[in-house]
């Protein structure tokens, strides 16, 4: 059964940092794309950035283009996102998501098979 649960989420003020994890269960990280997404209240999930060995590190939001991060620890199955100077327009629901079926990352919601639960980020000014 293929899982994800994301960890690491929680409340800073502007310009503090946190890091989100993405353990994985079911899958290896090999050929499989990992996103990171984010939705803020009352708008659309939106990709962040997304990680493969086909494509690398892949940037959606240009915004966080200098402060975020994604890694992968292929011993531990579990995908990071380091979010650094944040703001608070990086408040939101995070959540990684996985493509099991195409070894690329891809910006779209559709293309990812299974989502973990969601962990809250609050950026205060």
């Amino acid at each position: 059964e293929v899982q994800l649960v994301e960890s690491g989420g929680g409340s800073v003020q502007a310009g503090g940092s946190l890091r989100l994890s993405c353990a994985a269960s079911g899958f290896t990280f090999d050929n499989a794309a990992i996103g990171w997404f984010r939705q803020a209240p009352g708008k659309e999930r939106q990709a962040v950035l997304c990680i493969s060995s086909t494509d690398g590190n892949q940037y959606y939001v240009d915004s966080v283009k200098g402060r975020f991060t994604v890694s992968s620890d292929n011993a531990k199955n579990t995908v990071y996102l380091q979010m650094n100077t944040l703001k608070p327009e990086d408040t939101a629901s995070y959540y990684c998501a996985v493509d099991l079926v195409n070894n690329w990352c891809s910006p779209l919601v559709s293309m990812y098979d299974h989502w973990g639960q969601g962990t809250q980020v609050t950026v205060s000014s």
